[in-house]
């Protein structure tokens, strides 16, 4: 598919805290609009996908990066991959696992969509990554239930232990939000309260997608 088959896709961004309920936000956007919109209509990215490849680094450094700090994401080629599908050009999208803390070998094709949802916690930290966005989304979730959140998810799904998530989490995680991920509030669009499950926000911004897209048609 080129440029000339596809208008100008729409890319919305949401971001916030880790844990604290964009990527059920984001997702729970996408997969009720799927059957809608099909797979030409709409496309969802992780910006987790981007954590930098530490494939030359042993396991004891790669346990120590800040995996909260701007930095430690491919930020560059999360742009480039976004200038390529609004050029109408697919991507191989990088996937990363959380227990070797580094990418897979695996790559994800993306085809252009006329939506495009992304998520993550430092995307709107990167001026050129903003100038990317049509719609800026921020979950304004407190901290503390973003703690308990993030304890559940990384014991149950990333197979840590409770003590590494809490001394990260006071090492790099609530000192990184207060740096980056706060301050970066200010440039969204959009402030959604009570996480991913709010299901007003939820319908507010799907008929927002709904207008953007039929208009283009």
């Amino acid at each position: 598919m080129n440029a000339d088959q596809l208008a100008k896709p729409t890319i919305i961004a949401v971001v916030g805290a880790s844990a604290s309920g964009k990527t059920l936000f984001a997702q729970t956007i996408y997969d009720e609009l799927l059957p809608e919109l099909g797979e030409q209509g709409i496309s969802i990215i992780k910006e987790d996908s981007y954590y930098r490849a530490q494939d030359d680094l042993p396991m004891e450094e790669r346990i120590r990066t800040n995996y909260d700090h701007p930095n430690a994401f491919e930020h560059e080629l999360l742009h480039q991959h976004l200038s390529d599908l609004t050029a109408g050009k697919a991507i191989e999208c990088p996937t990363y696992c959380y227990k070797t803390h580094t990418r897979t070998a695996e790559t994800v094709t993306i085809n252009p969509t006329k939506i495009i949802l992304i998520e993550g916690i430092m995307l709107l930290t990167n001026e050129q990554l903003r100038s990317s966005f049509d719609i800026k989304v921020y979950m304004d979730t407190p901290l503390d239930i973003c703690l308990i959140r993030r304890i559940k998810r990384d014991t149950q799904e990333r197979g840590r232990s409770i003590d590494s998530i809490t001394n990260q989490y006071l090492e790099t995680v609530r000192p990184m939000y207060y740096q980056f991920i706060e301050p970066a509030k200010a440039h969204a669009d959009i402030v959604i309260t009570r996480g991913g499950k709010n299901r007003m926000a939820i319908e507010v911004l799907k008929a927002k997608i709904r207008q953007l897209t039929y208009n283009n048609n």
